[in-house]
């Protein structure tokens, strides 16, 4: 936590003077080279950070995705999103410093690469997109874990009274209490402090994953045979026009599942400074992190649409394929909700941050946004509560609380939002940053290879935009507000 309970991270409390850093021999044993508190980011909590944004809420839709387009396209598809999210990762990472990889200026956020690289309206398209994805994840996990929380609650009355009982449960208290929960968290100053409940995140999002494929596993064995088929479900159990649309949403689906681009350049301004340049840890991290989750989406998305075929459900965990161990369906549970906690702040940290730095550079004396009250937590530890931080953070949980209540429909939100980030943030602007900063010529072979590489993901996302609204209108005709069931 900064020293005076500032977001260290984002707005640059009063450190040292850059000659008083750099007449140190080495520099300062507590501040980098641009007079930031040292960052202690390595390898594996970089790593961490993105398996906690990755492996996410998108893992348990991916066999239902596969099951609409089938065994040859869906791990096709699948494994074509990993190599471009991970080509694209490497070239965003090489923005994090402009110039000189290892001494250049830092860029500390993802808008400020894009605003060192590149300039005017696409800098606030930017930072339109990246901060709207954001508001649009923190939705769809909210809906996210109160429909694993309301699975737990289904799987418990099941037990119970038998299948035979529908045991219809609303989710809107399920959401007030993942909101009170995001209220507690949110009030963590930066990346920097969360990388615990990263590491906590992660193993949880292996455990509900194993046990997901556990389950997948167990199920092919006792149906004794390999279910689906190489086109996906079936013309007849569904019609031509809704086979077409489905098909589009699993790639929204699976793009979502990959979407950690936005989040990339914050968490690499979390590792320690050179040598090796930030840009190599970064690359090392990615390569980790993108090979670890492909293998496990790879894993849970086709044994999951082995066991169930053209029936497998739009949450794996919650969509009651999967009745018994009910104990274990549970912990599959319990698991999704704790990592969806920590998840939900790996993906806000940026957007709390821009705001709060905005405020500040906005109103530097205003005290409601600049006055930290210190609470002692013990003889040697305090907390330093920003009122305008609880204020915002709060009003912004809140706020997602209530739409998500409004709208929760799972897989179309997640493939819309796949959608909508993944061509702008995950390709078009890391591309169009590689070509500024390396100096790539106009019409060479590279030039070219990487806007055809643009062209043909920006015509997927809009593709799979349109099979994901398709999706949100039709469940809009049968659906009441504030009143949904499961």
């Amino acid at each position: 936590m900064g020293e005076n309970g500032a977001s260290v991270y984002y707005q640059y409390p009063s450190y040292p003077s850059m000659d008083v850093v750099s007449a140190e021999q080495g520099g300062s044993k507590c501040y980098d080279d641009d007079g930031h508190l040292k960052r202690t980011g390595t390898v594996w909590t970089s790593s961490a950070h993105i398996i906690t944004a990755v492996i996410g809420s998108g893992v348990l839709s991916l066999a239902w995705a596969i099951g609409q387009l089938g065994w040859v396209a869906g791990p096709a598809v699948m494994l074509l999103f990993s190599l471009v999210t991970y080509y694209t990762s490497g070239l965003l990472s090489d923005c994090y410093r402009s110039g000189d990889p290892c001494t250049g200026k830092r860029n500390y956020t993802y808008m400020d690469a894009v605003q060192a690289n590149l300039n005017g309206i696409k800098v606030k398209i930017c930072g339109f997109l990246q901060y709207a994805n954001i508001f649009g994840v923190a939705i769809g996990y909210t809906i996210a874990a109160s429909v694993s929380m309301v699975a737990v609650k289904r799987s418990n009355c099941f037990h119970q009274n038998g299948k035979q009982d529908p045991c219809h449960v609303s989710s809107n208290i399920y959401m007030i209490m993942f909101g009170v929960v995001e209220i507690f968290f949110s009030q963590i100053p930066d990346f920097d402090q969360i990388s615990w409940l990263s590491m906590v995140a992660a193993v949880m999002s292996f455990t509900y994953s194993t046990i997901g494929l556990s389950l997948g596993i167990v199920q092919v064995i006792a149906n004794g045979k390999v279910k689906g088929s190489l086109t996906g479900i079936s013309i007849g159990v569904v019609t031509p026009t809704d086979k077409v649309w489905r098909s589009l949403q699993a790639f929204g689906d699976i793009a979502f599942a990959y979407s950690y681009s936005l989040i990339l350049i914050e968490i690499q301004d979390t590792i320690k400074a050179p040598p090796p340049s930030e840009a190599k840890v970064m690359k090392r991290a990615t390569v980790i992190s993108v090979a670890v989750t492909t293998l496990f989406y790879m894993l849970c998305g086709c044994m999951g649409y082995a066991a169930f075929g053209d029936a497998a459900p739009g949450n794996l965990l919650t969509g009651f394929g999967f009745y018994n161990p009910f104990w274990l369906l549970d912990i599959a549970n319990a698991a999704i909700v704790i990592h969806l906690v920590g998840a939900y702040q790996v993906y806000c940290q940026p957007l709390f941050a821009f705001v709060e730095k905005w405020a500040n550079k906005k109103w530097p004396k205003n005290k409601f946004i600049t006055k930290d009250i210190t609470i002692p937590l013990s003889s040697t530890k305090s907390y330093n509560l920003n009122i305008f931080r609880l204020t915002w953070r709060s009003l912004f949980v809140v706020l997602t609380t209530v739409i998500s209540m409004l709208m929760p429909f799972f897989n179309d939100v997640v493939g819309f939002l796949g959608a909508l980030g993944f061509w702008p943030l995950t390709v078009y602007f890391p591309v169009e940053m590689y070509i500024v900063q390396k100096k790539v010529p106009k019409w060479s072979t590279r030039w070219i290879c990487l806007q055809l590489l643009s062209l043909a993901c920006f015509i997927i996302s809009v593709a799979a935009a349109a099979g994901s609204i398709a999706g949100v209108v039709s469940d809009l005709k049968v659906y009441k507000p504030f009143k949904a069931t499961y």
